[in-house]
């Protein structure tokens, strides 16, 4: 099989030709037919990334495919299936534990960008008819995480005003989550066309951060002076002040990123004096991966695709997204 690995200590890719993998017990020897990028798969190449990661390993936490073979003892999948798999495969419920890291595709064991990748059944989840293996190739991280960081605080309800950040994949199924939930969801970004795409996806309202640098007085008067129910901060150095600033007494902000830094300063006065509760997410366990899809199944919600890119051309993939000009999520079809 043809499979891309890390080179140079994880700072650069190269194709290779393997044997193909064959199921021991409890595994699932999946066909990859789409596997999709993170900001973190960019970081961890440009060496900005602080986790932990097999420096010879198959990159990419994200992918959807076709079961071909099953391992003994196997219960949960079938030949035939089509399917995803939770980002950390043993994570199944409640918090997160150090030892789910353990086995963390496209970190810590083989990942989505090969013909063929091994999962162990705990992490199978299985794909709705309607969803296509290129739109759930998108889900693992970036969906999952903003279904976790948006219920992490508190459940979220109906009637709820949440902010969002940017057009990138967490950004844009926040929003979509938001909306399956009937929450009202204000957002900030850098550019009027981006503005436009966002409320189309449902933002009530956008500010444009670069003609309002002090976007958390707008996202204040939208609400009253009151602030959001929740916040989803993507940006982690140059947001969180705001977001804290953005966000009603008693509110939630859920930290999913790092993209503007690892900084940001956020007074610990600002926290008590507001009774804010700020959280830190690493993405999520197989039940909300289950339960987002069903969500997704209800609506027929389908995911913000920017770019798919041929599994030859996965460097290109990847300059997508170390433009930063893409929005929604950049996906490789690795078998059609």
């Amino acid at each position: 099989m043809k499979a891309i690995r890390f080179t140079n200590e994880g700072r650069s890719l190269a194709l290779n030709e393997e044997p193909t993998p064959k199921p021991g017990r409890y595994e699932v020897l999946v066909k990859v037919h789409a596997a999709s990028l993170n900001y973190r798969d960019q970081a961890i190449l440009d060496g900005e990334y602080g986790g932990s990661f097999q420096k010879t390993g198959v990159p990419l936490s994200d992918g959807a495919g076709e079961v071909f073979a099953i391992g003994e003892g196997v219960t949960r999948a079938k030949v035939g299936d089509r399917v995803s798999a939770n980002c950390h495969p043993h994570w199944i419920g409640g918090s997160n534990l150090p030892e789910y890291q353990s086995d963390s595709l496209g970190m810590i064991s083989d990942g989505w960008l090969a013909d063929y990748i091994l999962v162990h059944e705990n992490g199978i989840v299985h794909l709705p008819a309607y969803m296509s293996y290129i739109e759930a190739a998108s889900l693992p991280c970036a969906a999952v995480t903003a279904w976790t960081a948006l219920n992490l605080g508190s459940p979220l309800q109906p009637g709820q005003t949440v902010l969002v950040q940017g057009t990138g994949g967490v950004a844009l199924f926040s929003l979509q989550v938001a909306r399956m939930f009937g929450a009202r969801v204000l957002a900030i970004t850098s550019t009027d066309e981006k503005a436009e795409i966002l409320k189309g996806l449902g933002a009530e309202a956008v500010v444009n951060y670069c003609t309002f640098p002090d976007w958390e007085q707008e996202i204040l008067f939208l609400t009253g002076g009151k602030g959001v129910d929740k916040v989803v901060d993507i940006a982690g150095d140059k947001t969180i002040v705001k977001s804290a600033a953005s966000t009603r007494k008693g509110g939630d902000i859920t930290i999913v990123g790092f993209v503007s830094g690892f900084g940001g300063g956020l007074p610990p006065i600002d926290i008590l004096s507001r009774a804010l509760s700020v959280h830190g997410t690493g993405i999520g366990p197989r039940t909300n991966f289950d339960a987002l899809l069903k969500a997704m199944d209800l609506h027929k919600v389908k995911p913000v695709i920017d770019q798919v890119f041929p599994f030859a051309e996965y460097q290109a993939a990847y300059r997508r997204i170390e433009s930063g000009n893409h929005v929604g999520k950049v996906v490789i079809e690795v078998a059609n």
